[in-house]
Order: C-alpha cells, then structure tokens, then sequence
C-alpha cells in the first residue's frame, strides 16, 4: 500500500520528523510491500521552518534581533525557493525561552526587527508564522521597531512593552506602512480572535503566558487604548479584524502592515505539496501531542484531514492523547482515532515512551487496515 505519514510534532516529546518516522518503522513492520511518503506538518506554530527546510529545503537567513525580553540573540528565518522569506515568531520571542519573566516586561520588537532587515536585504516576499509567542503587547513592540513612536505625557519615547502602554500617550505613525508598499505579506495562523474584548488577545491568551485572572481587564483596556489612537491616526479598523488577536497582538501589526491572514496548516501543505501528494496515495496517518476540540480549529491534522477528504483517501489519527468532544465531531473527521496511552501512565512516561508506542500503535492499525482490504502484510 501507498502511504502517506503528515503528522505535527508531539511538543515536548518528538518533532514532526520523529513522529513521521516513527510511523514509518510500524507500517513497515505491518506491510513488507508499503510505501511510505513522509511529509511532516506544521501550523505556524514553532517547528515551522525545520519542517518547511526538511520538505523543500531553502536557504538560512539569520540576523541579531531582541528577543522577548530584551537579550539579544541571533535569529533565523528561511528563504524558500520560491522566493518567500518565512519567519517564525516562536524562534524570536517564544514561550519556553521567556523563562520567568513577567509578561508584562516582555515585547515583540525583535519580530519587527527581523522584518526590518529582511525589507533591508531586499526581500518583498514574506510570511509571519504567528505560534508560540509569549508577548501580549498588542504588536505595539513589533511596529516600534518598523518606525512607530510611542510617547508619553512628556514626550519621551517608549520601547513598546506591555508595561510601557499605560503611559502612552500619543503617538507618530507617519511612514509606518510605506516600507511594506509592494510587500506581500502573508500571515501563518490559526486563531481567528479579534485584538480585543471577551474573546480577544487577553481574555483567551494571557493566561497561558502570565496574565493573572486579576489584570485581563486592565491589560485589555490599555492595549484597546493603543489601538483605537493607532487606527485613528491611520484611519482604519484593524482591531475588531479576525486574527489581529493572535500572538499577544502580532496579527494586529501585521494586519495594519497590510497582511493576509491565512491558515498556517494550509499554508504549510501548500509549500509542502500535500494536495497533488494525496493522488498517490492509498491512507493517511496524521496526529498531534493531544487531539481534542481545537485540534479541528486550524491544526495541522484538521488541515490534513480535510484535504484526505476532498481527495477521497481514508485518514486516521495516531496521537499522544485524544480527547473527544461531546458532539462526536473530532472522531468523525477522522477514519479512526487512536491514542498512544494504552494504560494509566504518567505524562513523562508516555513521552519518553512515545517513539516505541507510536511504532507500534502504527503497526497495529496497518495490519487492521489491511486485513479489512485484504492487502498482503508482513
């Protein structure tokens, strides 16, 4: 049989690749005749760019920005061959590497500093994969860094952190967008959020980066003041846009930049070339760390499985975790949901155990899919 092996990562545990290959060993193990097409996925989340060099190759860019909390690092982004600079927000100002840092200390100005210096370098051609960010700053940082002044009462000028938006108190916008006139910008997301309110930036996302129950609505406030002066003097209205709430506020500043939201998945399985792959193929295995009702909101499996459909290949779910919702809806996008977790285990034994699991809950749902079809197996 043809398969084809899309998964996402299992954070924490395997990178795409590993999931991929682990998927492979157990398929083969089950069918003696498989061939096995890898084509590991990404939502614009971190593992973005290793996935996209892994797939099609390209060329690495790097470059000294700040990242979230000031220190400055040495950057990548990836140059693929089409001629689109692709950076990757969580490889600049991510989560992990934001430690114990209070969030309102934190700022996305090395964001815009890698896209000033790719407009430097000449690229006109560039996607922003928004995952993994842990600023909520409204992109006030982001658009600092491309020209945008903040000042305060006396006229001083502001970095752009969260905590320096209570005392903005004006701001000189002028020239901001010229630099992307010509530009097309793309940007990589799932969320579909507005900047602000009950479902904005955050009320939904701050608290996974820091954001105390007790401050949503004082944080939200300032951000909502920054970007009704913003829009004002720029005469739009970006942020009750979909998706100027992802990443703290970065797909704000990238939708006043002039980007085009789009689905990470998608645009990944676009680069990667899932579509016209899918005609070759006889059943899809794809998965994720943990399934559950977001996975249907724009993740990678959602992304694949939809694809699966329109081309008429079955597809199947093989994750760490799978918890399904109560409409039944995740189960039913797939032909088989299957978890890695067997018997009651700890979270670090289930990752440390996952390669040899995955192996093995792969072989074991070949060798049932090809006794159904009657296939020859190992």
């Amino acid at each position: 049989m043809r398969w084809l092996l899309a998964p996402d990562s299992y954070k924490g545990s395997l990178d795409a690749a590993e999931v991929a290959k682990a998927m492979q060993r157990g398929i083969e193990q089950a069918d003696s005749q498989a061939e096995c097409m890898l084509r590991p996925m990404a939502d614009g989340g971190e593992g973005t760019l290793d996935t996209l060099y892994a797939a099609v190759g390209g060329e690495w860019l790097q470059f000294p920005v700040c990242n979230a909390t000031g220190e400055t690092i040495i950057a990548p982004c990836l140059l693929l061959p089409d001629g689109t600079a692709v950076v990757e927000v969580a490889r600049i100002i991510g989560l992990p590497e934001a430690g114990d840092s209070l969030v309102a200390q934190r700022s996305s100005r090395g964001v815009g500093q890698m896209l000033a210096a790719l407009l430097q370098s000449g690229q006109r051609r560039i996607a922003v994969a928004l995952g993994g960010s842990s600023t909520n700053d409204g992109g006030a940082g982001c658009l600092a860094a491309l020209g945008l002044q903040l000042l305060n009462a006396q006229g001083q000028r502001l970095v752009g952190a969260l905590q320096d938006l209570p005392q903005l108190f004006t701001l000189d916008a002028d020239g901001v967008l010229d630099a992307f006139a010509g530009v097309e910008l793309e940007i990589w997301s799932d969320v579909d959020n507005p900047l602000s309110g009950s479902r904005g930036a955050t009320a939904v996302f701050g608290p996974q980066k820091g954001v105390a129950a007790a401050d949503i609505a004082r944080i939200d406030g300032e951000i909502t003041h920054f970007a009704q002066l913003l829009d004002a003097r720029l005469q739009q209205d970006t942020r009750h846009l979909p998706g100027s709430g992802a990443a703290g506020g970065l797909g704000y500043a990238m939708l006043l930049l002039g980007g085009r939201m789009q689905s990470g998945a998608q645009a990944v399985a676009r680069h990667l070339g899932l579509e016209p792959a899918l005609q070759m193929i006889d059943w899809v295995f794809t998965g994720e760390g943990r399934s559950d009702s977001q996975t249907l909101a724009g993740k990678a499996p959602a992304c694949v499985a939809t694809l699966a459909r329109a081309a008429g290949v079955p597809v199947s779910l093989l994750s760490g975790a799978v918890i399904a919702d109560e409409e039944g809806v995740l189960v039913t996008s797939f032909d088989g949901c299957y978890s890695l977790c067997n018997r009651p285990m700890s979270l670090d034994s289930a990752m440390q155990e996952a390669p040899q699991r995955l192996a093995q809950l792969a072989e074991q749902v070949a060798r049932t899919i090809l006794a159904a079809r009657g296939s020859p197996r190992s």
